[in-house]
């Protein structure tokens, strides 16, 4: 009698040792960031404690995920990746690294033009929270009016006046891409060598040093993304504040094309193992309450309408209108740009 239940028994522990690996397997999710904001520990904190689902989280720069997805190929255990900027995350689905997600909940929730085309299985990538590339100027030196289109960064008038991180920086490809988008090829050229004609000097630093060159007086423009500035607004730093108090803000081409606007956004990877998982994270990132930590937590702004957002410092910045052109085009023509800036002398 005992052998011929032997093997049942030992199918049936087999089985539930299958099951029970199964159920530990749908209780995990592989997530690869290069968002580095400490304020989303608690984005995640939630997430986990909201399904049991725990994340196993690699963080590092976006070039470095894309680096380890592409090494690791096949054999690679992540879920979801989450990125910062149209151009790569358009770079990211060129290189075969994600793979298509339907999500009624994502489409309703995530305007188009922020979300990679539907090509009929779903996008293979969605953006969950915006920032408005704005134009910062001094405010003891420079009019208003002078600095109100991206355009006018171009002008004569504004020689000498200028300073930018890298052009070849992601933020900056973005930006010159969309303006290719609105103005054409050959103008967004001429603009691009008018930018480069003004320049008060070589392109370095960041965001934030940008901010700071033009309160100090090394120079009296300059192109910021908002969260940058609304960080410095929010700061308790003495330092930030006499900076903030030296500089204007402007959302620029609010009489034409409106102001560009970038995405952070997350994707599947291609080899996702915990797709479920994965589908319910990003699903989640959508919600009201991930939507308040993105703009309260790194000060971005909400990507989902409906979702009411208080933030002092974005507040303070006043409503805007955005351009609305797809963002996957803009990184589409990050090559095309690239190519114009090496042209132009724009480093």
């Amino acid at each position: 009698m005992l052998r011929r239940f032997a093997a049942p028994l030992t199918a049936l522990a087999l089985a539930a040792g299958l099951h029970a690996a199964a159920a530990a397997q749908e209780k995990v999710l592989n997530l690869y960031s290069a968002r580095h904001y400490q304020t989303d520990e608690a984005l995640y904190g939630n997430f986990e404690k909201a399904t049991g689902i725990k994340i196993n989280r690699v963080d590092a720069d976006d070039a470095g995920i894309l680096a380890r997805l592409k090494s690791e190929g096949t054999a690679s255990p992540a879920d979801v990746i989450l990125l910062v900027d149209a151009a790569r995350l358009w770079r990211a689905e060129q290189d075969g690294l994600f793979q298509p997600l339907k999500s009624s909940v994502l489409e309703e929730r995530i305007p188009a033009n922020l979300r990679s085309e539907d090509k009929g299985q779903g996008s293979q990538w969605f953006g969950f929270s915006t920032r408005a590339r704005v134009i910062v100027y001094n405010k003891m030196g420079v009019k208003k009016d002078d600095v109100d289109t991206y355009e006018e960064l171009a002008d004569p008038k504004n020689k000498g006046k200028v300073c930018t991180r890298s052009g070849s920086h992601p933020y900056n490809l973005s930006l010159i891409g969309s303006l290719m988008e609105h103005l054409g090829p050959e103008k967004a050229e001429a603009w691009a060598k008018g930018v480069v004609a003004n320049m008060a000097r070589e392109p370095k630093g960041g965001d934030t040093d940008q901010i700071k060159a033009v309160a100090t007086g090394e120079c009296a423009i300059a192109l910021t993304n908002t969260y940058y500035l609304a960080r410095m607004m929010r700061s308790s730093k003495p330092e930030d504040r006499q900076v903030v108090e030296k500089v204007g803000m402007v959302f620029p081409n609010q009489q034409t094309t409106g102001t560009h606007v970038n995405i952070a956004g997350g994707a599947l990877a291609k080899n996702a193992k915990n797709r479920e998982n994965a589908k319910l994270f990003l699903e989640y990132l959508s919600s009201p309450e991930a939507q308040n930590y993105f703009a309260n937590g790194n000060n971005e702004y909400a990507v989902v309408k409906t979702v009411k957002i208080s933030n002092p410092a974005l507040d303070a910045m006043g409503p805007f209108k955005a351009e609305l052109i797809p963002i996957s085009v803009v990184g589409a023509n990050q090559g095309k740009v690239q190519q114009m800036l090496d042209r132009v002398g724009f480093k």
